[in-house]
């Protein structure tokens, strides 16, 4: 039928454009347009009556195309509010992170000032103990080394008294002029300043 309108209509534009000379195009005729119009509105009522081959196709690949549009960019707003929420996650949890770490250092900070406070307190007894032990060993010896000193004290005493008198001394004679060179010798004295250094 197209095939039809087409010869019909294509040999009388052709008379038509020969009757006027080559000015139809700047000056078209009525009968021209007449023509063209209704060439051009048969061809729409075809198209559109024959929706698989006309316009149907082409109004189903525009709704297809539409909706791919659509898809797409529905599709690049989920992966960005995906990613919006993907990096809000990220901060926060870097967030977290830094928090830890910081209270990490904090607790490290703490535990090693204890232990070296723990450490100088432990350093302070043990030095005060050694301090306490080595006066004890110093007293002991102290007393030791007078107790041999009042020995000897004692002995020259009596080996002097016996040279003198040139006669040997009864016991009792021994044991009094110990005591009296004894008494006379300031021990105290000795083993204050022994105590004192």
């Amino acid at each position: 039928m197209i095939h039809a309108i087409a010869t019909t209509v294509i040999p009388f534009a052709a008379e038509t454009a020969e009757e006027e000379s080559g000015t139809f195009l700047v000056s078209p005729g009525i009968g021209l347009m007449i023509w063209v119009l209704l060439t051009v509105g048969i061809t729409f009522l075809i198209l559109r009556s024959a929706k698989s081959f006309g316009f149907g196709r082409i109004t189903e690949a525009l709704e297809r195309r539409q909706n791919l549009i659509a898809e797409s960019i529905e599709h690049a707003e989920t992966t960005r509010q995906e990613a919006d929420e993907i990096l809000a996650d990220y901060r926060q949890r870097l967030t977290e992170a830094r928090a830890q770490a910081d209270e990490i250092v904090a607790r490290a900070r703490t535990a090693a000032d204890q232990r070296e406070a723990d450490a100088q307190k432990k350093a302070a007894e043990e030095r005060e103990e050694l301090l306490k032990q080595t006066r004890n060993e110093i007293q002991l010896e102290t007393q030791k080394a007078l107790q041999d000193l009042r020995r000897e004290v004692a002995s020259l005493t009596v080996e002097a008294t016996e040279k003198v008198t040139r006669k040997s001394l009864t016991g009792e004679d021994q044991q009094r002029l110990v005591e009296e060179a004894l008494s006379e010798v300031d021990f105290s004295a000795l083993s204050g300043n022994a105590s004192q250094n």
